[in-house]
């Protein structure tokens, strides 16, 4: 051998390895014990996502390389863009595995969540035009940015409007559940390509149908996202009762007993933000993780592993669901069984199979089967689907317009951000 690669584990590890929730450069550590005692140069991997992360392995001499594939899927560019010190636009791997690994263990090609164009380079193009065009994108969250910088990449004059006085719609929110910082890093690539293309922004703007109709635009698209979906319970209205947005953007805070109604991907990351204890920084991220999941340094036996210590929950949470399959059961095949196990260990209590019967001063009464319960909470978290944000799509259309509609304004079942940015790119690639 001439080089000896460190990569650590296999996704049937009791251990996550590559997942968002493994804080960046969680395991060069390993590399480093490993250099220790051997002439080969060493090659580190695992989480290292960012020109910054690698340099720092490398500068702390935990390894003589550094290796990557999925960074390499959101921005094929990331040697020579990180050679030449433009960091800031590299479009970064926020490890969700959603569109690259988690299709390969169902026998489909991989991609990429934050550019669909990987592995489709021949059949998704996005080549400069002969012919500009004016274009107003309406709305900024995942789908309107992907489509905006697309179409601004290719050559068009773009103006952006977003209602709120910052861009990220749902990414927002997601940015706050920890194991899902990178998700600012994606906003950042996406500002940063706004900025370099001159794309027009429209911040605290809610564009009218008058003023995109009177702006004379050559095509307008419709990304206005979705709204969080109240469901009819009784007391819905109550004051314990918070939006999953209120309160992953700080507008309203949780008590020390949670019920979560909805266990999907929101209402998993919802219980995340209610139970994780933030980090100081990376170093105190990487031992808490590692304490966590039992991962020992000191090596007191072959392997490395030792019992999880048991954690002192922030809150008692309930997740909660109507359906009856297991909670949790459309989570990502490489990653849910790191949510659900990490849930466990922080003493949530998982129910499926609930009906909702109403909400007052006493808590939350559920019924599963024939059994009645009071739900103790003081703070009661919906997280029961969205709803298609469509009012100016709506005035348009009364106005004889056809715009173009992606992402959550054209459908909100089943949302999530691979389809809106996939949606945005096929787009942009015909205008």
């Amino acid at each position: 051998a001439t080089l000896l690669n460190t990569g650590i584990g296999w996704h049937e590890a009791r251990v996550p390895t590559i997942a968002g929730m493994v804080p960046h450069g969680a395991f060069a550590w390993v590399s480093e014990r490993i250099k220790r005692n051997t002439h080969l140069p060493v090659i580190a991997t695992n989480r290292i996502n960012t020109p910054q992360v690698a340099e720092s392995v490398l500068a702390t001499n935990a390894a003589d390389l550094v290796s990557m594939a999925r960074p390499l899927l959101a921005d094929p560019e990331f040697p020579n863009k990180a050679r030449l010190g433009r960091a800031e636009s590299i479009n970064t791997c926020i490890a969700c595995n959603q569109a690259c690994l988690d299709r390969i263990f169902v026998g489909k090609r991989a991609t990429c969540l934050v550019n669909p164009t990987a592995a489709y380079e021949t059949e998704l193009r996005l080549p400069r035009v002969t012919t500009q065009k004016r274009i107003a994108v309406v709305g900024g969250g995942p789908a309107g940015l992907a489509c905006a910088t697309a179409l601004a990449q290719r050559g068009h004059r773009v103006s952006l409007f977003e209602a709120e006085p910052e861009l990220g719609g749902q990414f927002r929110y997601a940015r706050e559940v920890p194991g899902k910082e990178d998700f600012h890093e994606t906003l950042r690539y996406f500002r940063q390509e706004l900025e370099t293309h001159q794309v027009e922004l429209h911040l605290a703007t809610r564009a009218t149908a008058e003023q995109l109709v009177a702006a004379q635009f050559d095509d307008l698209v419709i990304a206005t996202g979705v709204t969080a979906r109240m469901p009819a319970i009784d007391g819905i209205e109550h004051e314990k009762v918070i939006s999953y947005p209120d309160l992953l953007s700080g507008r309203r805070a949780a008590g020390e007993r949670v019920a979560i109604i909805g266990a999907g991907g929101i209402g998993f990351d919802v219980a995340t933000y209610l139970t994780v204890e933030r980090a100081g920084d990376r170093a105190q991220a990487i031992d808490a993780f590692l304490q966590e999941w039992g991962v020992d340094r000191a090596q007191r036996q072959p392997g490395g592993l030792v019992k999880s210590e048991a954690v002192s929950p922030l809150r008692r949470v309930w997740l909660l669901q109507r359906k009856t399959t297991r909670p949790g059961a459309g989570l990502g095949r490489t990653t849910g069984w790191i949510h659900r196990s990490a849930l466990k260990h922080r003493g949530v209590e998982m129910r499926g199979g609930v009906t909702y019967d109403r909400i007052d001063d006493r808590g939350l009464h559920i019924r599963v089967g024939s059994t009645a319960e009071i739900l103790p909470a003081d703070s009661i978290i919906v997280c029961a689907g969205q709803e298609s944000e469509t009012a100016v799509l709506g005035e348009l259309i009364a106005r004889n317009c056809r715009p173009h509609v992606i992402g959550g304004a054209k459908l909100a079942a089943e949302l999530d951000a691979e389809r809106a940015i996939r949606e945005a790119a096929q787009l942009a690639a015909t205008l």
